[in-house]
C-alpha cells in the first residue's frame, strides 16, 4: 500500500514563499518504487472543488502547471529520497487552500480522478 505524507504548510504573508514536501512510502511487497509514479499537486479551498496545481513525470523530465500558478510554483522530485517538492513563490491570498500530493502509476495527468493515491493534505494560508 502506498502512503503519501505532505509537510511544509503554514502561514505566510503575501509575496512570501513556502516549500512543500511529500514523502512517499510503499508496503514491502508492493514492488512499485517511487520512480515509477508520476506525482501531482492539487489544492482545495473551502467550498471549492479540488484544483490542479502541478504534475511531474516519473523521472522529473517534464512538469506542467495550472494557469494560476505558472511562473510562481516549481515542482521537483528526488527519487533517491522518495520525495516530491513544491516550491511556492510570490504567494497570494488566493493560494490559501489545503494542498494535496497524489501519485499516479507512470503517466502524469492534470485530472484528480486519474490519481491512484492521495496524501492527507497540508494547510497553506496566505495573509494579505
Amino acid at each position: 500500500q502506498v502512503q503519501l505524507v505532505e509537510s511544509g504548510g503554514g502561514l505566510v504573508q503575501a509575496g512570501g514563499s513556502l516549500r512543500l514536501s511529500c514523502a512517499f512510502s510503499e508496503g514491502a511487497i508492493s514492488g512499485r518504487p517511487f520512480s515509477n509514479f508520476a506525482m501531482g499537486w492539487f489544492h482545495q479551498a473551502p467550498g471549492k472543488e479540488r484544483e490542479f496545481v502541478s504534475t511531474i513525470s516519473w523521472n522529473g523530465g517534464s512538469t506542467y502547471y495550472g494557469e494560476s500558478v505558472k511562473g510562481r510554483f516549481t515542482s521537483s522530485r528526488d527519487n533517491g529520497k522518495n520525495t516530491v517538492y513544491l516550491q511556492m513563490n510570490s504567494l497570494k491570498p488566493e493560494d490559501t487552500a489545503v494542498y494535496f500530493c497524489a501519485a499516479r502509476w507512470f503517466r502524469d495527468s492534470s485530472l484528480a480522478a486519474e490519481y491512484d493515491y492521495w496524501g492527507q493534505g497540508t494547510q497553506v494560508t496566505v495573509s494579505s
